[in-house]
């Protein structure tokens, strides 16, 4: 189990090279992270542990707990509410009459642990592709730029490397750009696709979870009914069926209680509220982006921001000359670069690109 969250541990890794931004890292190392140590931890509970015991008279208990936790067990919806021990056995528990009384089936937790692992493969995807699609490009680029002890030779050397690389290249990295821009689209489109998957996995209630377990808080306990026990009950009801010794179908109507459901329900309280907050980043990350890309006067604050010890003439001249492939380049060599080293950049660049256009 250690070596298991190990893993998950190597997922913080700092990179060598910044190649993104906060938000994009909320998906593929905070969510990740948070997806795979919640699957390992229901693993723990459902394979390790023991997720469900099963009451019934005349059948082996051992048979009934493996019965009921492949075919599902079941809650009665109308029976959510009432004075437990008096009314019904436990909220949604009570008697029923087959086919006239509206039974809910509870199929999820079988694949709660599957499903976490795989939504946390699908939030690492964009960064996958991004990744891919970047091929180091940046690491290279700022290669003994980012180290405090290398030699002054050395820097120059790479510093002078940049800046006829920057000059050859312009122009021809808008490719570059829009590759990012499509995986900060797929990272929002992830998030809602995702949040509409729970939703569809947990029967249509995950949509609403988060905000009827606030409202459930501040109801009348003789009123309330609480949405953890409609979704993730802990006590259910379980029907076995075999031959009697005339052959005839007896029924056995089990009781059974779901220890893994105490996890699930506050898992799944949790991921509500962070899928929203990410939703909400996200939004505002592509808008921003949005801006970014329609925005020149934009691009140049922003430029401006990251090199406030270079000439701001400089910065508007070089800002002026830059497609939005080249400003990019610029903007993500800032966050990797020394700051003085970046103003020397900077003043070389202009430089250069002052010679560009005389010429």
């Amino acid at each position: 189990m250690f070596d298991m969250f190990g893993s998950v541990k190597g997922l913080l890794k700092i990179d060598a090279a910044c190649i993104d931004h906060n938000v994009f890292r909320l998906h593929y190392k905070a969510t990740v992270v948070i997806l795979v140590t919640f699957s390992l931890l229901v693993t723990s509970r459902q394979f390790i542990g023991d997720p469900i015991d099963c009451i019934v008279d005349d059948i082996p208990l051992s048979i009934m707990d493996t019965y009921c936790w492949i075919y599902s067990t079941f809650t009665i919806p109308n029976r959510l509410t009432g004075r437990v021990g008096l009314d019904v056995a436990q909220p949604g528990v009570a008697s029923h009459v087959e086919g006239k009384d509206e039974v809910k089936y509870h199929k999820y937790y079988q694949w709660v642990c599957f499903v976490l692992f795989f939504q946390a493969i699908l939030f690492y995807v964009p960064r996958y592709l991004w990744k891919t699609w970047e091929g180091g490009r940046m690491k290279n680029l700022v290669v003994d730029l980012n180290c405090p002890i290398v030699s002054d030779d050395c820097k120059s050397d790479s510093k002078n490397l940049l800046i006829d690389y920057f000059c050859a290249n312009l122009h021809m990295q808008n490719f570059y750009a829009y590759r990012f821009f499509i995986c900060e689209v797929l990272n929002l489109f992830n998030v809602v696709g995702q949040i509409a998957f729970m939703d569809f996995f947990l029967d249509g209630e995950f949509s609403t979870y988060g905000r009827n377990v606030l409202r459930f808080t501040e109801m009348e306990p003789e009123e309330r009914e609480d949405p953890m026990a409609r979704v993730f009950p802990k006590v259910t009801k379980c029907t076995f069926h075999k031959y009697g010794p005339s052959g005839s179908v007896q029924r056995f109507d089990g009781l059974c209680v779901l220890p893994v459901n105490i996890v699930n329900e506050k898992i799944y309280v949790f991921l509500w509220f962070w899928f929203i907050l990410l939703s909400i980043l996200t939004g505002i990350s592509l808008c921003y982006r949005i801006c970014v890309l329609l925005g020149p006067k934009v691009r140049l604050y922003l430029l401006r921001a990251r090199c406030r010890n270079a000439s701001q003439e400089q910065v508007a001249m070089i800002a002026n000359n830059c497609q939005i492939g080249d400003w990019f380049v610029l903007y993500q060599l800032s966050k990797n670069i020394d700051p003085l080293i970046f103003k020397e950049v900077i003043s070389e660049l202009a430089t250069n690109l002052q010679g560009i256009d005389s010429a």
